[in-house]
């Protein structure tokens, strides 16, 4: 397949590009200032003709404080582009029409479930984060009135050497400093970023593959374990945990994305036969160290 990818220069925009050429297909990416870059780059303007399949994984980080000005950023770079994206779609004639469309999405569409297991048919969240992603969900699955299969990729936390998630703790232990959050309790749903990439290459190569799929490692753990394996992994203590009003302090409402529990599970990965390169954390976090 020649697959376009929105948000191709980005962490996870990368890592498809990698993958898909491990499995023998091309891409093409598409960027605000494709002229920069060396390879196959378009404007999203310059549209999709010529293209098998379309991966949107764009979007602005939500690690920020979630003010008014922000949320309409979040809001745009996801809703706004993805709308964009079905637009042009929908101008080709169906012949020239990409067949695939690969959209990010994020566990956050659950909401803080506690314990209950998240599989795909969970019920969605009531919560600022739950809102944002049901409203991206749904301009991407606009694209089926054209007949165009869409897969809705749940992703979880992202574990890569370049990911911010990784970078920040990474420093934080490493000076003695890091600890759970919170009371710990809350599932973290980790996946390493090799996972997010193949499970959006399995997406796109496998038809049954349709509607949501958690992006997520399938062996989820509480943010107490996590840092209790990523202390081990770093051989450094983790003996100062961070109480949720320091939390919310400094970082606002995004604090309640890293407190809320996502016990989520990649049902429809392990289902259609998708094998995980990183199905345990510490293996995971070794690889990065």
């Amino acid at each position: 397949m020649n697959v376009g990818i929105v948000g191709a220069s980005g962490l996870v925009g990368g890592a498809v590009r990698a993958a898909l050429e491990d499995r023998g297909h091309t891409w093409t990416g598409f960027s605000r200032n494709p002229d920069e870059r060396e390879g196959d780059w378009r404007r999203l303007e310059d549209g999709f003709a010529g293209l098998d399949a379309v991966v949107n994984v764009a979007g602005e980080s939500i690690a920020k404080r979630w003010t008014e000005e922000n949320k309409k950023r979040f809001h745009e770079s996801r809703v706004g582009v993805t709308d964009d994206i079905v637009a042009q779609m929908a101008a080709l004639p169906d012949s020239e029409r990409p067949q695939v469309l690969v959209n990010a999405s994020a566990v956050g569409y659950y909401g803080d479930q506690g314990e209950d297991i998240l599989t795909e048919e969970s019920p969605m969240g009531s919560d600022y984060l739950a809102g944002l992603c049901e409203e991206w969900e749904a301009a991407a699955v606009k694209a089926e009135e054209l007949g165009v299969r869409v897969a809705l990729g749940r992703i979880g936390v992202v574990l890569g050497k370049e990911a911010d998630a990784w970078t920040r703790m990474k420093v934080i232990f490493k000076l003695g400093a890091g600890g759970r959050l919170g009371d710990g309790k809350q599932f973290w749903p980790t996946i390493h970023l090799d996972d997010v990439a193949g499970g959006i290459v399995h997406s796109l190569e496998t038809t049954e593959v349709r509607g949501a799929v958690n992006l997520v490692g399938p062996n989820p753990v509480t943010n107490a374990e996590f840092t209790r394996v990523l202390a081990e992994v770093l051989h450094r203590p983790a003996i100062f945990p961070v109480p949720p009003f320091a939390l919310k302090l400094v970082l606002g409402d995004f604090a309640n994305a890293l407190l809320a529990s996502y016990r989520a599970q990649p049902t429809v990965l392990e289902r259609t036969g998708y094998e995980f390169k990183y199905a345990k954390l510490k293996p995971l976090l070794e690889s990065l160290n």
